[in-house]
């Protein structure tokens, strides 16, 4: 997205296809319209998709294109995206992520170790897939992180409510305090039931796979915290009003991956409690853009000196991966 020298950055993360629908059916849409109206723009996104489905592949579209023209909107005024939305806090905590079910224990401890190391007060495995392992990665995660930092886990839906509830036994016993999708997000009863059943001192979340703020309503009467993802559920036009869904609910949010985007809009949402420093979007992030925030002992911080996000694409880094047009 562009106007006059100004150009915004939006990014999504999945199928090459949805830059095919970018550039067929929302580039041209939104060309000419106000820079420094975005939800206009979105809303009429939403009605140019609609026989289309408005989840998935679609969704993800919307939102980096609404991401790229809030973006331009915070350049055009001179600001970091966050001053330009009201910043609420200077820097959110950020938990290291990763600890995927593949690595050894030398290299699960390494990894946790190393975000400690980096100011981190939570750490994130992931577990369910070979669950009789986890037991005994969980311990070689909390010896390598020590008593104090938070120890979370990830089951990406492996379970049913039942084997969840009793993992979760096995999980409190290594300190564990945070059990993202124990069951499929779309499983609202057995997210529900589990909230009331896993022992006290773990939290259930969920709500990566939310791709519009119905989703995310529903889904906040049956976790403890609430997660979204700016890149997925319809941009920040979209996360913007999901923080009035924790807010009339009491409850935290926690930003899924893209940390470079969400530590923008968590510094700005007033429940937000902590954005995922994922190992991969870390990774590919730094790879891609020049500009990206570091941690600062366990923190991202915008910078207020950087306009809009803060980052460029490093264009010679990005032609190495572009499909050809066939």
């Amino acid at each position: 997205m562009a106007a006059g020298e100004w150009r915004g950055l939006g990014y999504t993360y999945g199928h090459h296809a949805i830059g095919e629908l970018v550039r067929s059916k929302l580039s041209p849409l939104v060309e000419g319209m106000s820079a420094l109206a975005p939800p206009r723009a979105w809303v009429a996104m939403q009605r140019e998709i609609r026989n289309l489905g408005r989840q998935g592949l679609c969704a993800m579209a919307i939102s980096a294109v609404d991401i790229a023209l809030w973006d331009l909107r915070a350049k055009l005024l001179g600001l970091s995206l966050a001053d330009s939305l009201g910043r609420f806090r200077e820097a959110i905590p950020a938990y290291g992520s990763g600890g995927f079910t593949s690595y050894t224990d030398a290299e699960l401890a390494e990894q946790l170790r190393g975000w400690v190391e980096r100011g981190c007060r939570r750490v994130k495995i992931k577990v369910g897939r070979e669950p009789e392992r986890d037991p005994d990665r969980l311990a070689v995660a909390r010896k390598a992180i020590g008593a104090e930092a938070g120890l979370m886990v990830d089951a990406n839906g492996a379970f049913d409510r039942r084997a969840a509830a009793r993992w979760a036994e096995r999980y409190a016993e290594h300190g564990v305090s945070y059990f993202e999708e124990p069951v499929p997000s779309d499983d609202l009863d057995g997210l529900r039931w589990l909230r009331d059943a896993v022992p006290a001192g773990i939290e259930v979340a969920a709500g990566e796979y939310a791709w519009d703020l119905s989703e995310l309503g529903r889904l906040a009467n049956c976790v403890d915290v609430l997660q979204a993802d700016v890149t997925r559920c319809g941009g920040i036009t979209n996360l913007l009003r999901a923080d009035g869904i924790c807010r009339a609910r009491n409850l935290p949010f926690s930003a899924h991956c893209a940390p470079q985007a969400s530590a923008h809009l968590c510094c700005v949402l007033e429940r937000a409690i902590h954005v995922e420093y994922f190992h991969d979007h870390e990774r590919v992030e730094s790879m891609l853009f020049e500009g990206v925030m570091e941690l600062e002992d366990g923190m991202l911080r915008p910078d207020p000196d950087r306009p809009g996000l803060g980052i460029e694409l490093k264009q010679s880094e990005a032609e190495r991966f572009q499909l050809s047009d066939r």
